[in-house]
């Protein structure tokens, strides 16, 4: 009879913890990694790699099989955190300010903290460098991060290698910090986990990685060894990353059991774009990678975890599912009150998790690649149902017949081509309107009192220089920003061939004083990340003077000997936008290059007038 009491007791405790989490506000851990494939995770048949800790998180969760993301990184970042086509929130590119989230959009961050949820963002946004587009504008309380574009971007501190590098914390510059990346970044999500636990808040944890982005750094070489054996360097380092990224997912799980939270914890894992290094070894039957609109380059891994709430564990949902889902889902799951109305393109998968019998009703989805100023109908672009898939308005596969799209069978079957170029026609109406707006910095806020501009957003229909290796071979091109003042006064513009921490002169190069801790395959990393094995090519300049155009008036002065950078002081006011081109001449005043770096902030004796 007392070992009966005691079953019993035990069975309706569970139960009522189970009730208590699913009535209650779940833990939301959103883990998701860059440049990491389908066919990179040894539960998806992958012989190589090592990933214990993802191979559970595959045994214990619902997984989505046909989980589909946009083929590059920002436009999936900006779907996962809207609920809408990337198109739809003017983010179409990762470079040239097609990467910045429209300003407007509520995120996921907005809606849990709205909910009373702590919301902590650590590692890569890529969604905006500057106010009003960084996270701690974007409804997260605690962020910690680097370039926003990733490590070894021109916004990014300039030596950052991804070992012992200086971060971003709140909004503030060059923290330094030591330690592996990844190691870093999970760690502070832990403290965050904890501290959140002591102050009774439930919490909100975006975790998207730096890695395995190339180029992929590690602090010791010696990771990679096991995977030389089988694979060459190259790939032996990114299955090395991959392996260790996946500890630290093993490490954070441990935590949430230690602290008791585990049950009550929503842990979703998923990767922003298809295969890179890994998938010339294996891709999972697919064709495409990272860039491409064939399933290769958009179909992704996502596990959804969270015993107390019921989901389906260990059992796929083969259903048709995408980015944009995301945020109505965990809006369904955790009964979230959206602060305001959002026209979601997503919709909420919450009964293909609970019910194995549940079945999404058909529709089209849509994923495009249009990394240009002018969006082109059909141009880079796959309309996809649960069978078709439409590419280019040319070519359309049976993805149940032929998972790896080698047949186009466009002349068989019009009435699905019709079908899906008819919802193309109502997306396309939904998503361009705007769509290229140009985002705006706001400069002397109190929020930013300093903003740091740099070549990666300049606005130029070529590739602008978007890495520190780049400008350091001193890439021939200039464009220019769009700024709102804050408020009305004067503002300093600091122009500059490198940033400060380079402690260079506009028409010299930076003086190396690297301690070796960061190797790439090819051996260490004697300088820039984005460098080489010999080293970054360091280009002089012969800058004589620097033009700085606003609003299409000009002000040249000149560079002075041993000059690191130029200043020149601007009115502006609060009622409109400005343009603003920094450009490098040199002795007959020809342009060399854009002005790489500038920093903008109201001068100290505005600042001490209090001009609003």
């Amino acid at each position: 009879m007392q070992q009966y009491l005691a079953s019993l007791t035990f069975c309706l405790l569970l139960l009522a913890q189970a009730v208590s989490a699913t009535a209650g506000q779940p833990n939301v851990v959103v883990i998701l990694v860059d440049d990491m494939g389908y066919g990179d995770i040894a539960a998806h048949g992958n012989p190589v790699v090592h990933t214990p800790n993802l191979d559970r998180l595959h045994a214990e969760s619902a997984r989505l099989t046909d989980f589909h993301v946009d083929p590059t990184c920002s436009p999936t970042r900006a779907a996962l955190m809207t609920g809408k086509y990337s198109h739809h929130v003017k983010v179409w590119s990762t470079i040239a300010g097609g990467n910045h989230l429209g300003a407007d959009e509520l995120t996921m961050a907005d809606a849990f903290r709205a909910n009373g949820y702590r919301t902590g963002l650590f590692g890569k946004w890529h969604l905006g460098s500057n106010l009003p587009y960084r996270p701690i504008d974007r409804g997260f309380d605690e962020w910690l991060g680097k370039g926003d574009g990733g490590v070894g971007t021109t916004d990014d501190y300039f030596f950052n290698d991804r070992v012992n590098d200086h971060f971003i914390h709140n909004g503030e510059r060059d923290q330094p910090i030591a330690g592996w990346e990844d190691e870093v970044f999970f760690n502070s999500a832990i403290n965050f986990i904890r501290s959140s636990k002591k102050a009774k808040k439930p919490f909100f944890i975006y975790l998207p990685t730096y890695s395995v982005h190339h180029p992929v750094a590690l602090p010791d070489p010696s990771w990679a060894d096991d995977y030389k054996k089988k694979v060459d360097a190259g790939l032996a380092f990114f299955f090395a990353s991959i392996e260790k990224v996946d500890a630290q997912i093993g490490r954070l799980r441990a935590t949430l059991t230690e602290e008791g939270l585990d049950r009550d914890t929503i842990v979703i894992f998923m990767t922003d774009n298809g295969g890179t290094q890994g998938v010339k070894l294996f891709n999972a039957g697919m064709q495409g990678r990272k860039g491409s609109v064939y399933d290769g380059g958009h179909r992704v891994p996502c596990f959804v975890h969270w015993p107390a709430g019921g989901l389906r564990q260990g059992e796929d949902i083969t259903s048709l599912n995408a980015n944009i889902d995301m945020l109505p889902t965990l809006a369904d799951l955790c009964g979230l009150k959206l602060p305001r109305n959002v026209d979601f393109d997503g919709r909420s998968f919450r009964a293909q998790l609970l019910d194995a019998k549940a079945e999404a009703p058909e529709r089209t989805l849509f994923v495009e690649l249009q990394r240009r100023f002018t969006a082109e109908k059909w141009r880079g672009a796959v309309g996809m149902t649960s069978r078709w898939r439409l590419i280019d308005n040319k070519l359309l596969y049976d993805i149940k017949a032929d998972p790896e799209q080698k047949k186009n069978v466009i002349a068989e079957h019009p009435d699905v081509v019709a079908s899906i170029r008819q919802e193309f026609e109502s997306y396309w109406a939904k998503v361009t309107p705007g769509d290229r707006d140009r985002p705006e910095f706001i400069v002397g806020d109190d929020r930013q009192m300093e903003t740091f501009l740099s070549s990666s957003d300049w606005y130029i229909p070529t590739n602008p220089p978007w890495n520190h290796a780049e400008v350091a071979d001193g890439l021939t091109a200039s464009g220019d920003w769009i700024i709102r003042a804050a408020k009305t006064g004067t503002y300093r513009f600091e122009v500059r061939r490198w940033p400060r921490e380079a402690d260079a002169e506009l028409a010299g190069v930076p003086a190396i004083h690297k301690t070796i801790d960061s190797w790439a395959f090819h051996g260490p990393n004697l300088d820039l990340i984005y460098g080489n094995a010999r080293g970054t090519s360091f280009k002089k300049l012969p800058v004589a003077s620097v033009r700085l155009t606003v609003d299409g008036k000009t002000q040249t002065l000149p560079a002075g000997p041993g000059a690191q950078e130029v200043s020149f002081d601007v009115q502006l006011t609060t009622d409109r936008s400005y343009s603003v081109k920094a450009e490098l001449l040199d002795g007959t005043d020809k342009v060399i290059a854009g002005g790489y770096y500038v920093y903008c902030h109201k001068t100290a004796n505005d600042r001490q007038l209090g001009n609003k």
